[in-house]
């Protein structure tokens, strides 16, 4: 039975997929064995999968008092690997260094009681993020590993990040070529769209499709969809007031302090707020190195 979302006001009217930003869009698609096993094939190009098993998303270890870390998605492959699976909607402070813990995490637990050679599984730690990580560079994919700095040649393969930007992918629908854009497409824009487009082709984009659709929740979905777009949209207010009020207030404290200490206030007032240093150097023509400088001799960085 289809359901009815007019009266979900948080849910735009006439909307068929879901948003699959949200908490709820994100874990609801990559629950899904089939979708989740194409996507890391896709973003883990040296990593085979063949299977997956869920594993609790909860880690619990018996240091640091038992704080508990939570992962959106926590699965292990045939192979006896381990992937965590996220999606961040804004940035953070020292975010790099909560994804190094939480990886960190999933290699210590692997320690065993008695006598043990420190043979470990692979952890490899996703992220898609919905911000830039690394400003300025224009990559939509940053991965990092353990590199020996001599040879530049990878020291370990036990644990590695891949960083997904998807602000950082702008190709339409006409210049998709393989499945790792058709992947960040649908990420990017699916719930925007009212029917698959033919550029993304394919059996496991049809039933990304097909399952992602808004008429095949259950009541219970939709109460919790709903609940997941307006936290979605609180945040996404909130990062886009501070990007605005950090500009604002840099400007206005500008004309009072003289142009150049008030493009240094700009500068600083933007950091603060969480505006971008590839948006701060538009803004005061400063180069990104010597806003970098600027930010460093304050602390920010």
């Amino acid at each position: 039975m289809e359901q009815d979302t007019s009266k979900l006001s948080a849910i735009p009217a006439g909307a068929v997929y879901i948003n699959p930003r949200t908490d709820f869009g994100f874990k609801k698609i990559f629950s899904d064995r089939i979708l989740l096993i194409s996507f890391l094939n896709e973003v883990l190009p040296n990593v085979n999968i063949i299977d997956i098993h869920y594993e609790p998303t909860e880690s619990v270890d018996d240091f640091c008092d038992s704080r508990k870390a939570t992962f959106d998605l926590l699965c292990k492959t045939a192979d006896g690997s381990y992937v965590l699976v996220e999606m961040q909607n804004a940035a953070q402070h020292y975010f790099a260094d909560r994804a190094l813990f939480y990886g960190a995490r999933m290699v210590s637990r692997q320690a065993q009681r008695g006598r043990w050679n420190y043979h470990l599984q692979a952890v490899h730690v996703v992220s898609i993020l919905n911000f830039m990580l690394n400003e300025g560079t224009g990559e939509v994919i940053e991965r990092v590993s353990l590199m020996n700095e001599r040879t530049k040649e990878r020291f370990s393969d036990k644990l590695t990040f891949t960083y997904i930007q998807l602000p950082n992918f702008r190709k339409d629908v006409n210049e998709l070529t393989n499945n790792f854009d058709m992947w960040l497409y649908s990420l990017k824009y699916l719930e925007k769209l009212t029917a698959r487009p033919p550029e993304v082709q394919g059996r496991i984009f049809e039933h990304l499709f097909e399952s992602a659709q808004i008429k095949r929740l259950t009541v219970e979905e939709m109460e919790t969809y709903n609940k997941s777009i307006l936290e979605y949209d609180d945040v996404k207010d909130a990062v886009d007031y501070a990007t605005e009020r950090g500009i604002e207030r840099g400007i206005e404290r500008g004309i009072e302090r003289g142009i150049e200490q008030g493009r240094i206030m700009t500068v600083i007032n933007g950091a603060q707020n969480g505006v971008s240093i590839a948006t701060l150097s538009l803004i005061t023509l400063f180069s990104e190195q010597k806003i970098r400088d600027i930010l460093k001799q304050n602390g920010l960085l």
